[in-house]
């Protein structure tokens, strides 16, 4: 699947600069009115109705007050804020360490019933081992992250890991047979790791499906992402964290998601799998 970081935020950012025009006319001005107005060159009042350039909150209390609609400039700014957070670079994500990044995801993973993961790189964050989850982060962090708060991002992630056992939450897991052999950790870690997927999938609200490697496969792997409910998806990519919302493409998502755990293998098949890659090591 190829994705674009500026496929949802563009909605986002079309349906705020609707609703600026639509209160430009509603007050009966033009943009070039508003320009007039805010002081501003008639070509940003342009840029700005056209969704070619997003508004700061600074042009929405401007263009608010010049329409006389002050009383929807929170709400917009808002609409702003949404629009921005679909797509967050890393570098502005993890500025103040791997702690707080990972904190800030809590509570949508308490909100969610239904998870649906699948990973093409790494072991899912909520089935990772301690030992697992430190290697991956202090990776991150030599490779990104100027704050060295590893082991308190380790703590963090652990404690999320809580969810598995709590309430009537559903989790659906897909890996490529790759990420069963990545060596990340060394020896040790791995084996601990895929010893603790072989417990987890035995989970009664969990199910393990892992995507074997095959000469005639027919679906290639894509990038890993995280289905929330059916209202959300995030996706972590080289450059950013990607978050979707807009239905058609959430739905492509949950159609990607139902193809290949068609091709996966469960029970006695996955652990099969898991315990040969775990023979592998010695």
């Amino acid at each position: 699947m190829a994705v674009s970081p500026s496929s949802s935020a563009q909605q986002a950012r079309q349906a705020l600069a609707n609703r600026l025009t639509e209160l430009c006319r509603d007050a009966g001005l033009t943009g070039r009115d508003i320009a007039q107005r805010c002081g501003w060159s008639p070509s940003k009042s342009s840029r700005i109705m056209n969704a070619r350039t997003p508004p700061s909150a600074d042009d929405i209390r401007a263009w608010c007050r010049a329409c006389s609609a002050d009383d929807q400039t929170e709400d917009l700014i808002a609409s702003l804020r949404t629009a921005e957070e679909m797509w967050v670079g890393w570098r502005r994500m993890e500025r103040a360490g791997l702690k707080q990044a990972q904190e800030a995801r809590l509570p949508l993973f308490e909100r969610t019933h239904r998870f649906r993961s699948y990973s093409s790189w790494l072991v899912p964050g909520l089935i990772q081992t301690y030992g697992y989850t430190e290697a991956v982060l202090r990776a991150v962090q030599r490779r990104r992250v100027q704050v060295d708060d590893v082991a308190e991002a380790v703590a963090v992630r652990m404690e999320r890991q809580r969810l598995l056992y709590e309430g009537d939450r559903r989790f659906a897991f897909l890996v490529e047979e790759s990420v069963l052999r990545n060596g990340l950790g060394g020896g040790d870690v791995q084996i601990g790791q895929l010893g603790h997927l072989l417990t987890v999938g035995s989970l009664p609200n969990v199910s393990l499906g892992v995507v074997p490697m095959r000469a005639d496969r027919l679906r290639m792997p894509v990038e890993g992402f995280w289905i929330f409910d059916t209202t959300q998806v995030n996706v972590e990519l080289v450059s950013g964290y990607l978050t979707i919302t807009q239905p058609s493409e959430v739905a492509m998502y949950a159609d990607t998601f139902s193809e290949l755990a068609d091709m996966a293998a469960y029970g006695a098949n996955a652990r099969a799998l898991i315990t040969a890659a775990m023979d592998s090591l010695g």
